[in-house]
């Protein structure tokens, strides 16, 4: 079955930036495409962005767009999102999956906190 461990999340003051990382595995990682979803308290999961399995096709969300990159390494298995400009409304926990493999699974995700 496929797994997921994020990392890289923490406390940071708005404008500043963090860098996420996901380790997949368990499935063929080079054939899938990424994405990675977030989940603020009392709200429903969001896609924040995806990549496609070659990392040449990325999208975002409209409140993330300039802001964030998505990035993988096929070599290691793993897809990063550097996220820049942090504001408030980030804050979340930040998870990461193959939205085509199937059944979905989730990591136990990784807390992004945006305050001063």
């Amino acid at each position: 079955q496929a797994q997921y461990v994020e990392s890289g999340g923490g406390l940071v003051q708005p404008g500043g930036s963090l860098r996420l990382s996901c380790a997949a595995s368990g499935f063929t990682f080079s054939s899938y495409g990424m994405s990675w979803y977030r989940q603020a308290p009392g709200k429903e999961r969001e896609l924040v962005a995806a990549i496609n399995n070659s990392g040449v096709i990325t999208s975002y969300a409209d409140s993330v767009k300039g802001r964030f990159t998505i990035s993988r390494d096929n070599a290691r298995s793993t897809v990063a999102l550097q996220m820049a400009r942090l504001k408030p409304e980030d804050t979340a926990v930040y998870y990461c999956t193959a939205p085509a493999v199937r059944p979905i699974y989730w990591g136990q995700g990784t807390q992004v906190t945006v305050s001063s």
